[in-house]
Order: structure tokens, then sequence, then C-alpha cells
């Protein structure tokens, strides 16, 4: 908008302290005449002046100005808590009105900016607010609406606004919100122990709460029991870790009528079980050249309690010896197979042949000990092919392997173990280093073998169970693993895994594989072949499937926290794995299943500041508002939004009254042209400061 301006301005002729010094002389000359009062003294006074405002060089100035409209900023809040129930709405419908009205007042330009989420730091509205006031000048900002529920985590101590800032807050005052806190969790637990957890429900925007409330506990989508929970007080929960792995737990308080939202009425939190120190029992037969490699292993790892006998004799060798004072110390047999039996982790017997020194009751218990969740590793030699094998025991009921019949059990002969295919989707041995031969310049020869030394002995055996996991190159099994009741067995039918530990022909992965079998055993997660795994990470559900049976693709079952139920096809992945990657932004317990098993997730809040306090208040923003000289309102809970009137005020009135806001007139301008007309010319000022003169000397003549 153009317009022009006509104003009075001086141009002098000569400096400013030179006019005002030729003044003061001109008085000083003139005052004696004054105050004689002489005759013509006036009009030598009005000469002079006419003299300064010569030199002074007056103009009628006329400016063609172009006005530029203030700016005014609409924050509107699209966090998460400002989307809760009808908010939304609300402030969407506020936010068009306020549009609509805006473009009604004349010389006013409105920005809207939004607000998004701010990961974990909360609602950042001053952020994108900065943002928005870095593109507009400070002499046009207007003020500044923000319609947004209050809950503001950035908020300064001294904010850099010079213009008013109003808040518009969805709802009325008043609101009440219940949530569960958790103070303290542990990120980890030892299995067969428990954890505590520190917790707290607590009731806002309810003056002096008090009472009980039930919550409800949930661990691993088993059926949740009930506490009930005093309200403002720290409550303990102990929580049973049974397994490795992670343990998901969810907090659920009953709703509180009124309430905002029940989102943070629920908390969830991951435990991820491990294992104290393993106790292992190895019970060598007698001695030969691998006996050390097992020992070695399991001492290396300092998690490991290690208990191991070895037969130094059979009783049937009679030397007239004593017995007593062949043994280093007595064989606890009792103790061991049926006192403190089950407190073992995995029981070892590396070519352990049955020369009587362990009853069949015994056996039996171990027997027994697998079928309710023990681990059993069976290392053979040609003992295990004679009438004192293990198979012809009790305990032969829950190996995987019998030994085939005829002088040809026993094979002695170089060979290569080499992974089966079953093998390359089993954890234990895929991706074994050196099961592929390398790479020379591209793939590997067809009918190449593994990259291993050489083994010289192995037993064959007629597998009735179990999964042959690694085999002969004429397709013999080497290594069976099988599941029995609740517990595991290994039967390596070799006794030369030694030679890897000693680096004969280049070695081989013995204490990967020796590890990898010991932790399938006692079920460590990571090497379960037939699982179901579930995470949340990065706002994503990621769920894998893994499976030795090769067959069509599974169809997974997804559960939201909400109750939701969607069903989705997995892809394919190596290893006998399937995979599913979904959005997961809601907090809370996502429930997989393929029909078979069942994974859970926890899934925290994206976050965690937003919903700790789903009310809507002004507590935070209102000293602000005042400062600014600004005003906080309510919309309402109606439909309509109630909205303020919009005016426009002047630099330092009033921007805030009884049902209106203002923005501020700033009046800015850009000056596009000047016209200036002198008023007194030097042709015009020297006839009249020479009249005035020549009056002054006929005046004083008379």
């Amino acid at each position: 908008m153009r317009q022009a301006i006509a104003g009075l301005d001086f141009a002098p002729v000569l400096p400013l302290w030179l006019l005002v010094a030729l003044g003061a002389l001109g008085l000083l000359a003139l005052a004696p005449g004054l105050w004689r009062r002489a005759r013509g003294a006036a009009w030598r006074v009005a000469a002079f002046a006419l003299l300064l405002l010569a030199l002074a060089n007056p103009r009628l100035v006329e400016e063609t100005r172009e006005t530029r409209p203030d700016i005014a900023l609409l924050v509107v809040d699209r966090s998460e808590s400002a989307r809760l129930g009808p908010r939304a709405a609300q402030i969407e419908a506020a936010r068009a009105a306020l549009e609509a009205r805006a473009a009604r007042l004349p010389e006013l330009e409105v920005r809207t900016v939004a607000v998004p989420e701010g990961g974990t730091q909360g609602t950042r509205l001053f952020a994108a607010l900065e943002r928005a006031l870095a593109d507009i000048p400070r002499a046009r900002l207007a003020g500044v609406i923000a319609l947004t529920d209050g809950q503001v985590h950035d908020v300064p101590a001294r904010p850099a606004l010079d213009a008013p800032f109003h808040v518009l807050l969805p709802g009325r005052p008043g609101e009440t919100d219940r949530r569960v806190r958790v103070i303290e969790a542990p990120g980890y637990g030892i299995v067969g122990r428990s954890v505590e957890l520190r917790v707290v429900v607590e009731d806002l925007g309810v003056a002096n709460p008090a009472g009980a409330v039930r919550l409800a506990i949930r661990r691993d989508g088993q059926a949740p029991r009930q506490q009930s929970v005093p309200i403002g007080r720290e409550h303990r929960i102990a929580i049973p870790i049974e397994r490795g792995g992670p343990t998901v737990v969810e907090l659920a308080a009953e709703p509180r009528p009124g309430e905002v939202s029940e989102l943070n009425n629920r908390q969830v939190v991951t435990i991820h079980g491990v294992r104290d120190r393993l106790r292992v029992l190895l019970v060598s037969g007698e001695p030969h050249p691998g006996e050390r490699t097992w020992r070695r292993i399991l001492k290396a790892d300092p998690n490991v309690d290690l208990v191991h006998f070895t037969i130094l004799r059979p009783p049937e060798k009679d030397d007239l010896t004593p017995l007593n004072e062949l043994a280093l110390i007595a064989f606890p047999v009792r103790e061991l197979f049926q006192v403190k039996l089950r407190e073992f982790d995995l029981i070892v017997f590396d070519r352990f042949a049955n020369r009587g020194i362990l009853p069949p009751v015994y056996l039996r218990n171990i027997a027994d000990y697998v079928r309710g969740g023990g681990a059993l590793l069976v290392a053979v030699g040609p003992e295990f092919t004679g009438p004192v094998s293990l198979a012809a025991t009790p305990l032969g009921q829950v190996l995987p392997a019998r030994p085939a019949g005829g002088a040809a059990a026993v094979v002695e002969a170089p060979f290569r173990p080499r992974v089966s295919e079953a093998g390359q989707r089993h954890p234990v041995t895929e991706g074994l280093p050196g099961a592929a031969p390398p790479r020379e310049g591209g793939a590997p020869p067809a009918g190449a073998g593994p990259g291993w030394g050489r083994w010289y002995r192995y037993l064959r055996a007629e597998p009735r169970a179990g999964l042959p996991v690694m085999e002969t190159p004429e397709g013999d099994p080497l290594l069976i693993l099988d599941r029995v009741g609740e517990g595991r067995v290994a039967l390596m039918l070799s006794d030369h895994i030694w030679l890897w530990a000693r680096g004969h022909d280049g070695g081989g992965p013995h204490q990967e594989l020796l590890r990898r079998i010991a932790h399938w055993l006692m079920k460590e997660p990571e090497l379960e072949e037939e699982d179901l795994t579930a995470r949340v990470e990065g706002g994503r559900l990621q769920v894998q499937r893994r499976s030795v049976e090769p067959g069509p693709p599974p169809e997974f079952t997804v559960t939201a926290p909400d109750g939701t139920i969607t069903r989705h096809p997995g892809g394919a992945a190596a290893g006998g794995r399937w995979v599913l990657d979904l959005p997961a932004a809601r907090p809370g317990v996502w429930q997989v299943t393929d029909g078979r098993r069942t994974a859970f997730a926890a899934a925290a809040a994206a976050n965690p500041l937003e919903i700790a306090d789903l009310r809507a208040a002004d507590a935070r923003l209102r000293p602000l508002a005042e400062a600014s000289g600004g005003g906080v309102r309510w919309l309402g809970t109606g439909a309509e939004p109630a909205l303020p009137e919009l005016r426009r005020v002047g630099i330092g009135r009033d921007a805030s009254g009884s049902g209106w806001i203002g923005l501020r007139r700033n009046h800015d301008h850009t000056v596009t042209g000047i016209a200036a007309l002198p008023l007194l010319p030097p042709w015009a000022a020297l006839p009249l400061v020479l009249g005035a003169l020549v009056l002054a000397w006929r005046r004083e003549g008379r």
C-alpha cells in the first residue's frame, strides 16, 4: 500500500553548532537596543531572524511510503499429547477459524508454524518458534498465537520475544490424569532369581489423592496377577526370571473415572535374563588324547564352575593295588547322580564306558534329569559299540542314535567333517568359520569340502531321533542334536575333535562349535533353532522366525497394544529365517504368533516426556504470556471452539482483554520517493533580509 506523507524539514547551509553560535552572537548584539527600546530594534531582530532562517534552509518534504504488512505467527502443536481425544479436531478447527479471521484484518499476514514430535525431548514449541522468527523482521512481528495443550518442554527462562504471546488451550481447566511411573527397573536379572521393580501410581490434578488402585502385572503374555497399590506411594514388585533372554513385564493400573486418557496408565519393562555361574559336570572315561580338550574349553570360561572326574582304571583290571590308593578322591556317585544331580546345568560324558561304576538307577536318574529340562552332551569313541556302551543302559533311552552293528561300526579313515544341509539352518553350525572353502576370484568349485582339518575316526550309528547337523562326506551323522521332553541331548560320534585343538591339518573351529553346543543345550535364546522373536527398535516392530524345517512362508498374526489384530506374510531370509518389519508407534506390549509359537515385544513410549502428563494445563506458559502482554484462553469442550475476538492494537497498548486478544500494529514501511520544496530560497531570502534592514534604518533615522 502506497501513501504520501508531507512535513517540514530543515537542511542547514552551515553546521548546526555554527548556526547556534551566530544566534548567540546576534542576541548579544541586539540585546542593548532591545533593553533601551531603541527605534528600529524590532526590525533589526526581524532581519537577523530572516538571515538565520535562510541559513537553516527550511523545506516542505513529501515522502512516498510503501507500508509493509505486519506478520502474526500461528503456532500449532502437532505433538502426541495434543492429538489425544477431541484435542486434534478442536485445535484444527481453531486454526482454520483464526486464519479466516486474520485474513479479514488489514495489513496483516498470518504464517502457520507446525510443532512436530520432538523425539525423546518432549514438545519443542519454542524451538519451532525460533526457527520461524529467524525469517521475520522483528519490526513487523505483530504477535504469536499458540494452539497447544500447554505441555511444552523447552520454555526458556528469558524468551527473546518483544510482541504479544497468546495461548489458546483445548478443553477446560481442572483435568485429571492417572499414570504409572517406573522409579527403578533393572535391565538384567539372574535366571532362577527375582528382580525388584519400584513403581508408583499417581493421580495428577487431584488435590490430596488417597486410597489404593488395582495394578495388573503381566509377564510374557501370561495371565495377569493383581496387586493393590497405594496411590502416590512407592510400591515394590518382585518379578521372577525363569529363563534366559528378554522377559517382558507389563504394568497396567485401572482407569480413573474422568481422566484425560489411559495412555500412561500402562508401562512396559524388559528385563534380560542371564545365567549366573554355570555348573558343569564332566565325566571322562579312560584317558585319551582328547580328554584335556573338554576341560580346557570349559575352564577357559570364567562363568563356568566345572566338576571333572576321570576314570583312571576300570574295576575289572585288578593288579592287586587297592582301589582307594588309585583314586585321587573317592568317586561321589550318590552325591553327584542323585542328591545334587539337578544342580548341574550341563552333564558331559567323554568316552565313558559303563563298567559298573554307575549303577543303572543313577543312569536312569540322568535320563529323568534330561526329560525334566536338563542338558546332556555325550562324545563317544570305540567303546560306544561294545557291550559297555551307554546305549545299552537306561541312559540310551534319551540318546538320539544307537551304534550300528557289525565290525564296520568303527570307521578309521581320514575325512573332513562338514555341515549337513539341515545344519546350514541350525544356529549351532550355521556360519561356522571355515565351513565354506575360501573363494578365489569367484564361487567355490562344485563339490568342494570345508576348509577344516581332517579327522581319522568316526562311528556309524542308526539315528532314531534328533537332527544331524554335521556329517561325513559319505553322509553318515557326526553330530546329532535332539530335544527330549523338556531337556536336550547332543551326541558326537567321533573322538577326534581334539585334532582341531592341536591345529592338525589346519585345525578347525573346535572352540566355537563346542561353545555353541553347550549354550544350545542350556537353552540360550540366541541359539534356538525353532524360535520366534520380536523386538521394537526405532519405532518399528522387527519379527524373526527361525526353523530348520523347510516349508511355505509363515503368516504372522500381530496384536497391537490396543488389541488391534493384523496378519502379514513373512519375507524369506538366509539360514531358515523368515522376517517381518512393521511400524510400531504405539507404546505397550506387541504380541506376534505364527500359529505355533508366540513372542512379545515391549514398545516404550517414543516420547516419554510427552505422555508423562496428559492434562491440558496453562502453568508453564501463563507467566510468559502475561509478561508479554498476551493472554491465555480455553477453547472449551464444544464442537465449535470458543475463540476470542482478534483486534489490532497500537504499540504500548494492552494486547488482551475480556473476550479478545490483540495483535500489535507496527506501521513498518519503506520510503520509495522524496520530493523537497525550499520555503526560503536565496532569491527570496536576500530581498527580505535587505528590506528588513532598510526599514530598520529608516525607523532609526526619524
